[in-house]
Parts: C-alpha cells; sequence; structure tokens
C-alpha cells in the first residue's frame, strides 16, 4: 500500500503499478510465501499525452525514491511509447490510447494488470486481458505486441517455474515448445 500512496502522490496523471510487482506479489501470496520475490524494478505506468518529454519521468522516480529508496522506480508516461519503442526493441508501435490501452499491450497475460490509489484511498484494477492467467498462475503471450521468439527468450531468462513451481508456462504457437 505503500508503494501505491507514493505513486499516487508523486506522478499526476492516470496511473497504476503493473507488471512485474503485481505478479509476484500475487504469486508469492497463492504459493504461500511469507518473504516477497526480490524486484529488478517497480513499474509505474501512467499516460500524460500533454506531456511526452524525459524529464518528469526522471523527476517523478527521483520522488519516488526519497519516498521509498528500497525500491527501484521505472516510471514510463504510456503516451510516450511510440517515441521510443523502435529504439529499443526494434520495430515500430503506434500511439497509445489510454493507460488501459496501454496495459493491454505489455508481455504476458498475467502482467497485463496495474493497479492504482484513486484520491479517496479506493484501489483501482485495471486489467483489460482480464485476471484469469493471473490468479491461474498462467504464462501466456500477449500476442498484441510481442513476437514469438521474443516471448520464448523471456521465458527462459525469467525462469518463472524455479520461483514459483505451480507456474503453467503455455509456450507460444510456433516456438516448437
Amino acid at each position: 500500500m505503500g508503494a501505491l500512496r507514493a505513486v499516487r502522490s508523486v506522478v499526476p496523471a492516470e496511473e497504476c503499478i503493473g507488471s512485474g510487482a503485481i505478479r509476484n506479489a500475487v504469486w508469492d501470496a497463492l504459493h504461500g510465501y511469507s518473504a516477497p520475490s526480490r524486484l529488478a524494478d517497480v513499474d509505474v505506468a501512467n499516460f500524460d499525452p500533454d506531456d511526452l518529454s524525459v524529464p518528469p519521468r526522471k523527476r517523478y522516480e527521483t520522488r519516488l525514491r526519497e519516498l521509498g529508496p528500497e525500491l527501484t522506480w521505472d516510471v514510463k508516461n504510456q503516451a510516450a511509447v511510440h517515441l521510443w519503442f523502435h529504439k529499443v526493441f526494434g520495430h515500430e508501435v503506434e500511439p497509445l490510447h489510454s493507460l488501459r490501452d496501454a496495459v493491454a499491450t505489455w508481455p504476458e497475460t498475467a502482467l497485463a494488470v496495474g493497479v492504482g490509489l484513486r484520491a479517496d484511498g479506493t484501489i483501482t484494477i485495471t486489467a483489460p486481458l482480464g485476471l484469469e492467467d493471473l490468479f491461474s498462475m498462467v504464462v501466456r503471450r500477449n500476442p498484441r505486441r510481442v513476437s514469438v521468439e521474443t516471448y520464448e527468450r523471456r521465458i527462459a531468462e525469467k525462469m518463472y517455474s524455479k520461483r514459483w513451481p505451480r507456474v503453467r508456462i503455455v509456450h507460444a504457437q510456433g516456438s516448437g515448445g
């Protein structure tokens, strides 16, 4: 809850914590683990089409580090993804239209979940692909943006079954797996 409060207080546009932070918390709980899995970072997604520049992201990350120094924060304005995606991943993507639209493109269905906190303290859940794979502990490729090759490489690198033995991995069609 502290991370959600920090994000809510720092990032002014529509925002959520998503991806691995949510998946890890849910899968750790479903496995009965008392110690949380190590996070490489906390992915914070926001959607601000009026400010596509990099400086706000850096300011948000600096402020979040002050509020939660034990975490590594990674803030990305999803309205700007189309401006840098090609340089990082090698192919163009269309501009996104909303935070929900952005979450729907995340690489695996169980990762395509964002959790936010409203000003009144209520929690919001953005899950355009549903919650079934997250709570059933299924790793499945989201074909909207991730190639079969990229997905299979992610599966090999992440080694999900090592940390969460009850996870079921659905190999992508055409991968031979």
